[in-house]
């Protein structure tokens, strides 16, 4: 998820400042300043409590695992565990954030802010499966654009009629998806104009293409958190209001580390059964390998993502819920992909960016569509509505979508 760094509001910054007490500014202040903390609240409370109650399916994962109950119960209790763990990493990045500050923070967000999706593909690559990662790809992008935004978008909408977020923010963000697009357009038009390529010169290709995005993914940090962060000063904000009645808290930075770290391990566990059961349970369930990759698998991993996104939505926060959804497709295209390039690349793996033209389709239409809406920094259940119009039909398309060659001999 986006980093979010908190700053002092004016109402903060107002009443540090040293001016006379008078008892007209004496009762500004008191009237405004709020009496006392309170607790977080309710909902918060409930979302982490259901975090925990889910945490039970990893011992049952495993008890499935040792005790062979079939791959469907590993599949189906893996997945359960792996929500929970995904928003535990999210939880521990946030708080690292906080005692570190915005800088060291950006940089762990960049590297775990979809850790989730980047070790159940990593683990898929490893593995061999490399279609079902490239699905995975493409299916995470599409949910994050399409679903993420289409339920905020539709749920704000009904309770609010009209949101706004920074119209600068989603152009800059449209621009990078644009040459997301680009960078998995050209080794795919490049395999297909030419007769007789190999297979190895489309992988040196995209890891030479891997290489530029991992550049522009490092500069779209500097340019959100150092050079132009007060593009972003308006989320900012808004995530300090949703925090002012909060109890203010330091948080502990070796509990939280070891959280992470702890989760980290466990969603490679998890993930391992999660793959290792993914042919035969999706057979059962009568899948194909495909839909599972672009559809279930990045709901499994985007879970806790999608949670928060709609919960700041309904909160009429919109620059928020936008930046954990855009942001998130950044991250995926711009920092999971060339890196699961690279990695395949050094295990010998022949993963690369020449994707299913219907693929490349879905992804075009998706960022085509999502643009489009977010170009006016405005939006309405319409709007919403729309965007989940769009998905349900790929996902249709790819229900019905014959198996990709490589995917079906799994």
């Amino acid at each position: 998820m986006p980093l979010i760094v908190t700053i002092p509001t004016q109402k903060a910054i107002f009443c540090q400042k040293s001016y006379p007490r008078t008892p007209l500014l004496e009762k500004i202040v008191n009237s405004t300043a709020p009496h006392s903390p309170t607790p977080p609240s309710p909902k918060m409370s409930a979302k982490n409590t259901t975090f925990l109650i889910l945490l039970i399916f990893l011992p049952i994962s495993w008890s499935a695992h040792f005790f062979a109950w079939g791959d469907l119960a590993i599949f189906i209790t893996s997945a359960l565990a792996i929500i929970p763990l995904a928003a535990w990493m999210g939880k521990a990045t946030e708080e690292i954030a906080v005692v570190t500050g915005p800088a060291i923070g950006g940089l762990l967000n960049a590297t775990f802010g979809n850790a989730t999706e980047l070790i159940i593909a990593f683990i898929a690559l490893k593995n061999g499966l490399v279609d079902v990662v490239k699905a995975s790809i493409t299916g995470a992008m599409i949910s994050n654009l399409l679903l993420v935004m289409g339920i905020s978008m539709l749920l704000g909408g009904i309770r609010y009629k009209e949101q706004k977020f920074q119209p600068i923010v989603a152009r800059v963000n449209a621009a990078s998806m644009n040459l997301a697009v680009i960078a998995i357009l050209i080794p795919t038009a490049v395999n297909f104009t030419s007769t007789g390529i190999t297979e190895t010169t489309i992988q040196h290709l995209s890891v030479a293409v891997a290489v530029v995005l991992i550049i522009i993914y490092g500069l779209t940090l500097l340019f959100s958190i150092k050079t132009h962060a007060y593009l972003y000063d308006i989320g900012i904000a808004e995530q300090n209001n949703l925090d002012a009645n909060v109890v203010e808290h330091q948080p502990n930075l070796w509990l939280w580390s070891g959280v992470l770290v702890g989760c980290t391990l466990m969603v490679a566990i998890e993930s391992e059964l999660l793959v290792d059961s993914l042919q035969v349970a999706t057979s059962q369930l009568g899948l194909s390998t495909l839909f599972t990759g672009v559809i279930l698998v990045p709901i499994i991993g985007n879970a806790a993502e999608n949670t928060t996104a709609i919960s700041v939505a309904l909160k009429n926060k919109m620059d928020l819920a936008v930046a954990v959804a855009v942001g998130s497709t950044m991250q995926i295209a711009l920092f999971v992909a060339p890196v699961l390039v690279l990695a395949g690349w050094i295990l010998g793996q022949p993963m690369d960016l020449d994707f299913n033209p219907f693929e490349l389709v879905a992804v075009a239409v998706a960022v085509l569509i999502a643009n489009n809406i977010t170009s006016d920094g405005r939006s309405n259940w319409l709007e919403g509505a729309l965007l989940l119009a769009a998905y349900v039909v790929l996902g249709l398309a790819f229900y019905f979508h014959p198996a990709i060659d490589g995917i079906s001999a799994i």
